[in-house]
């Protein structure tokens, strides 16, 4: 059974890079972004999905926790 799991998991996670390699393999078409008059330098479009991804992975537990912080300080502060 335990050894099931661990090939169950080897294989989610080869699927996983696989999926992600072919991605990465058909999106090689430079772009350049451009905010707030700010002009990026020509990336694939698979570079700038996956920074954004990374970015939003770091940005989103953050502020969820600057949140849940501050909501509960704003409980003791009822009670």
């Amino acid at each position: 059974m335990r050894n099931l799991k661990r090939v169950l998991l080897g294989v989610v996670i080869l699927l996983l890079v696989l999926s992600v390699l072919a991605f990465v393999l058909e999106n090689q078409q430079s772009v350049s972004l451009l905010f707030l008059g700010w002009a990026g330098p020509q990336l694939p479009v698979s570079v700038v999905m996956v920074l954004a991804l990374l970015i939003g992975m770091l940005v989103g537990p953050i502020l969820g926790w600057f949140l849940g912080r501050s909501s509960r300080g704003s409980r003791k502060r009822l009670v």
